[in-house]
């Protein structure tokens, strides 16, 4: 129903703000578990691919949860759950702080999934329609763009090391320090070679070449998204109150 109604750019973008802004804002549990259904609820209806996301992220979300911890120990507050001696491991304060940075990163990535069920063109036009400078709109699509070509280029000198006879795995974790080390000067220098060749490419075809730019792609919002940006205003509302 949502996907048949086409949600403007701009709609899916005012609900990411919003739902993100909640979680940074707030720092309870019971409230960040409730913007994050509500966050699973409207991913759903938008028919955003989040299970594919969680997946691509899945070692971040395993340093995420490594951080989650580490914060849980470093905080002495609350009833010592775990001790070692006289130093207090774990707190359930800790655990309960934990938990609520996991479900904050959580409620960022799943209201980013939202942004992702539009193409890039739709958001650098509604970005514009918002009265944001196209060059900057414009360089925040460039950046989503060259994050896979990054992903790309790891893996392919990852994988040209391991041809090499080097195990990764086996590696100990300053030698394998050292090795990534050697492999993001080679990564930076390319990127920063395309991003010179895309600069030629654009100022060719006379990128900036007038102040003023018109565009054949016109968004208009529908009542749908009136409706659904009200609701989720109420929401906000009602979470602050």
């Amino acid at each position: 129903m949502i996907q048949s109604l086409q949600i403007d750019p701009r709609t899916k973008l005012t609900i990411a703000l919003l739902l993100s802004t909640l979680s940074l804002i707030h720092n309870d549990l019971l409230t960040l578990l409730v913007v994050l259904a509500v966050s699973l609820i409207l991913s759903f209806l938008m028919k955003s691919n989040v299970i594919s996301i969680f997946l691509s992220i899945r070692k971040l979300l395993v340093v995420m949860t490594a951080i989650a911890l580490i914060q849980s120990i470093f905080n002495k507050s609350g009833n010592p759950l775990f001790s070692l001696g006289k130093v207090v491991i774990l707190t359930d304060a800790g655990i309960i702080k934990a938990l609520e940075f996991l479900l904050r990163m959580t409620v960022i990535i799943v209201s980013g999934s939202i942004i992702t069920t539009s193409s890039s063109r739709e958001i650098i036009q509604g970005l514009v329609q918002w009265k944001c400078p196209y060059e900057i709109a414009f360089m925040t699509s460039i950046a989503i763009r060259f994050l896979p070509v990054f992903k790309e280029e790891m893996t392919d000198m990852v994988t040209a090391v391991q041809l090499r006879g080097i195990d990764l795995q086996k590696v100990k974790l300053n030698e394998k320090l050292k090795i990534y080390k050697y492999l993001l000067t080679p990564m930076v220098i390319n990127s920063v070679l395309k991003a010179k060749e895309l600069s030629a490419a654009m100022e060719m075809r006379g990128f900036r070449a007038y102040s003023f730019r018109t565009s054949y792609m016109i968004l208009k919002m529908k009542n749908i998204d009136y409706i659904i940006i009200g609701l989720c205003l109420a929401v906000v509302v009602f979470v602050i109150i």
